[in-house]
């Protein structure tokens, strides 16, 4: 059984509520203009490509992001401010998580002065749940996998009348995970914004890792919006014990994948993709491929211990996973169609997205030690 999947993408955008929220988003100009706004590093990796026999390796390095250690601040920050705009009366937000989203979405609402509530799946490591609590957040750690912790914070909320905060969408839950989508464009702005002289992108290939798909899905959205047929080839990255999407791309429709859900890549160990974000991942994915968990110590590894002159970055269990994805398409026993349609040669710039940086203390030092 392969472990990639190619897609024969449409390349078009639905005309939906999400398509129409992310046209709209003005989260660049928002995330500019405030106080603890930083942007984060696009790294160069040379020694790297020379060894995979590539032209460029560029990372987007989100390890510093507002000082949270990942780039999903950049959703709930957003989010919070376009809801607060419309009901500023709310009291309590409050969210699923596995670790990132809920410390951004946290970190956001105590900006606010709201109160956080926060659910966590049984798998989430006392660090993480620690980060968040730092925050002034409740959280509350749940004997469920992610997925049905979404559920159980969605019925809380109806329950409680609190304000529900979440990057995953479903039937009639569309509009708040396409506001956190619009607030990640921010990052893809950061790197580059295509000009009427220059509609040409600095990439050939991207990979991006995918959990609920909703921070991919605004990337592809981002290059297949601003770039249209010359976008770069975007290859999504799943760990192959939490596979929402290639699972979904087999069967033809979104669904949760018969998995063990045991994986280091905590942010990533979801079930069912989001359903906004699989409307656009369908039609802009041109691939899928699944990682071990031995695969990300090793992206890990090598980006904490870089080749030549090339950067040190420091990469958590999701954050390398884009990384994970490269090398395991470029290592292949013999040529595969992948490689060939992805046309990976001495040429090739790829972009990869370190989007978490040491978030779990104790199992990092494991690793890269």
């Amino acid at each position: 059984m392969n472990d990639f999947i190619i897609n024969n993408c449409s390349n078009t955008l639905d005309n939906n509520l999400s398509n129409s929220i992310l046209k709209s988003s003005n989260s660049y100009d928002f995330h500019t203009k405030q106080d603890y706004y930083n942007k984060t590093p696009l790294v160069n990796l040379d020694s790297l490509s020379n060894h995979l026999g590539l032209k460029n390796i560029f990372v987007k390095d989100e390890s510093n992001r507002f000082g949270l250690n990942s780039f999903k601040v950049l959703g709930s920050t957003y989010a919070i401010h376009e809801i607060l705009k419309k009901n500023p009366n709310i009291g309590v937000f409050c969210t699923a998580t596995d670790g990132n989203h809920g410390k951004g979405m946290a970190w956001s609402a105590k900006k606010y002065n709201k109160k956080a509530i926060i659910y966590v799946p049984r798998d989430t490591s006392i660090n993480r749940i620690k980060a968040i609590e730092s925050y002034n957040a409740d959280v509350y750690q749940l004997d469920l996998n992610y997925e049905e912790t979404c559920i159980y914070a969605s019925q809380k909320c109806d329950d409680n009348g609190w304000y529900l905060i979440q990057d995953a969408s479903w039937d009639n839950y569309e509009e708040i995970p396409s506001y956190i989508m619009s607030g990640y464009l921010t990052h893809f702005k950061e790197i580059e914004i295509p000009s009427k002289t220059n509609l040409q992108s600095k990439f050939d290939v991207i990979f991006l890792q995918c959990g609920v798909g909703s921070w991919a899905s605004s990337g592809i959205w981002y290059y297949l919006n601003n770039y249209k047929g010359v976008r770069p080839k975007i290859v999504l990255v799943e760990p192959e014990e939490a596979c929402g999407v290639f699972e979904s791309f087999k069967n033809g429709k979104r669904i949760s994948p018969n998995t063990s859900f045991n994986t280091i890549m905590a942010g990533l160990n979801c079930g069912i993709p989001s359903k906004n974000a699989w409307e656009i991942i369908k039609n802009g994915c041109d691939a899928v491929i699944k990682i071990s968990d031995s695969d990300v110590r090793t992206a890990m590894r090598q980006f904490y211990y870089p080749l030549g002159n090339d950067s040190q970055i420091i990469s958590g269990e999701s954050g390398a996973a884009g990384l994970a994805g490269l090398i395991k398409v470029l290592g292949f026993e013999k040529s595969n169609d992948l490689k060939k349609f992805l046309n990976l040669n001495n040429d090739s710039k790829i972009l990869l997205f370190n989007t978490e940086g040491n978030t779990d203390p104790e199992n990092f030092q494991n690793i890269i030690s």
